[in-house]
């Protein structure tokens, strides 16, 4: 691995950890305009960056480090979330932590080998069909383990939060097109030694 690969490494690393604790933050707090309360929450917004930062490192370093991008991200991402936003004597915000993480790395992992398997095909599709297929998964699992039973409206907030994640899917569509330009770039660049 070059130096300029090992860096941008840590970089998708510290971004993935850096979301995660801010979503799982987010998610305890319902949208509290126009009638949303009870299908959306602010978490809804920002996790959905997990999915392009996953997707721009398999892109370009690979499966094998896409994988491991995941694995700390979570790690430092838990952590993280247990240090800021659990209070361990409310069971919700155990719950959350633990749907959470069991929701991410399930569905970050099935990115990782959905967008491998597309990689070859039209830039778009790999992204789009990784990010749509992980975040039904990520939707169900998070919010079926945090909130079932809760007298929390489970249903509805998976529902609103997965439409989210696919409208944020799209338009991550965008960035992820840019940032693959300059990534490659990045790491193909080799500064000029002085001839002195």
């Amino acid at each position: 691995m070059k130096k300029s690969e090992i860096k941008l490494f840590f970089i998708f690393a510290l971004l993935m950890a850096t979301t995660i604790a801010i979503s799982n933050f987010l998610v305890q707090f319902p949208l509290n305009h126009f009638g949303l309360e009870t299908i959306l929450t602010y978490g809804a917004f920002t996790y959905p960056v997990t999915f392009l930062i996953t997707d721009l490192s398999n892109r370009s370093l690979g499966k094998i480090c896409a994988k491991k991008i995941v694995y700390i991200g979570f790690l430092f991402g838990i952590l993280l979330t247990l240090f800021f936003s659990i209070n361990f004597s409310d069971l919700i915000s155990i719950r959350i932590a633990i749907g959470s993480g069991l929701a991410f790395l399930t569905a970050q992992i099935l990115d990782v080998h959905i967008f491998d398997g597309l990689r070859k095909k039209t830039w778009f599709v790999a992204p789009i069909v990784s990010s749509t297929i992980g975040s039904l998964v990520d939707t169900f699992l998070f919010f079926f383990i945090a909130f079932y039973n809760t007298g929390a409206p489970w249903i509805s907030l998976a529902f609103g939060d997965f439409s989210v994640k696919i409208l944020m899917a799209l338009l991550m569509l965008i960035p992820f097109r840019l940032l693959l330009k300059r990534i490659k770039n990045f790491t193909e660049y080799t500064p000029k030694t002085s001839s002195i």
